[in-house]
């Protein structure tokens, strides 16, 4: 039996080391919590990226060192390997799995992009379970991060994985203001709601100009807002229109039938690869967005297409003459 000098000792190198696993290399965290039976590793160490990341508004606009530490187990192989790299989960799986991912859109949360790059990687064959460290190394005097392990049994837990397509592909609207403000609103959303796919609707800003700031990035920021201040307005117009900013919204919009009114400002600050122009051309703006999300077309209603085109199909009614 332990003494009380004995047993606080014992329980202090016990803490001492679960600190030192704590902020240990994945690789001994996967050592150290390895399941029944060996597994065999592959590893990723101080794999770092310029990227543009986070929730601040200090880190719009600017990219900053993010570095990667992945450690996956995967299934022994039985069979000889005759040295074929096909037959085993190579690195580069992991490193595109951090490329893909960091590709995919600008995402504010380490925590959102550490699940994502784990899922996408157990979703290999081989892959049994990953250790996924990201961690921000320009925003203080240490390494800020997160660390997360997930296994494929997560992965029956979600069955609909972000990756899958499961998205439809709406059907995007732009309205002018002589639209928004015409008698025939009503009428056009009646028929909208008949459509078998989703609707979003567009604008541009309304006929008072918004505020000058003489600064080309926070203009830009004014000029969202006031599309965005025109999307209430027109949601003020008819109940139906429900104003929608966020790729999540959108998706359950859409997945549930409601009429949608795009705010763009965040979804084109966080795009990897924004717009070319600004929301002062608020028709390409729109032909923009129907490419980013995949739309089935885009109808201007009262405009005309924009220089550059569009991604999509662009089709054009009159205000007087429109039917949908």
């Amino acid at each position: 039996m332990l003494s009380p000098a004995q047993h606080s000792h014992t329980e202090h190198r016990a803490m001492s080391h679960e600190i030192r696993l704590a902020f240990a290399h994945p690789s001994e965290r996967a050592d150290a919590t390895a399941p029944d039976g060996p597994l065999d590793r592959i590893s990723v160490r101080d794999h770092i990226v310029e990227v543009e990341i986070g929730a601040f508004q200090a880190e719009r606009g600017v990219t900053q060192r993010v570095c990667f530490n992945v450690v996956v187990e995967v299934r022994p192989i039985t069979d000889p390997l005759d040295d074929d790299v096909d037959r085993i989960l190579s690195y580069d799986k992991v490193t595109e799995a951090i490329a893909a991912e960091l590709a995919e859109e600008r995402l504010n949360l380490l925590e959102t992009l550490s699940e994502r790059i784990a899922e996408r990687i157990l979703w290999e064959p081989q892959a049994v379970r990953t250790f996924v460290r990201i961690e921000k190394l320009d925003r203080g005097p240490g390494a800020l991060g997160v660390e997360i392990v997930r296994s494929v049994d997560d992965l029956a837990t979600n069955p609909v994985a972000h990756h899958t397509d499961t998205t439809p592909h709406p059907h995007v609207v732009f309205l002018t203001n002589a639209a928004i403000r015409s008698p025939n609103l009503g009428r056009w959303l009646d028929q909208l709601e008949q459509r078998a796919e989703p609707v979003i609707l567009c604008v541009g800003m309304s006929d008072t100009a918004p505020p000058r700031t003489g600064h080309t990035m926070t203009q830009r920021r004014v000029d969202l807002l006031a599309i965005e201040q025109n999307a209430w307005v027109l949601a003020g117009r008819d109940d139906r229109c429900v104003v929608v900013n966020t790729r999540t919204e959108l998706d359950w919009a859409m997945k549930n039938g409601q009429i949608s009114v795009w705010a763009p400002s965040k979804i084109v600050l966080d795009a990897v690869d924004g717009p070319s122009t600004g929301p002062d051309d608020p028709v390409a703006l729109a032909a923009w967005f129907s490419g980013h999300i995949d739309a089935s077309d885009l109808l201007l209603i009262g405009e005309t297409p924009p220089a550059s085109g569009a991604d999509v199909p662009i089709l054009v009614q009159d205000i007087a003459q429109s039917g949908l």
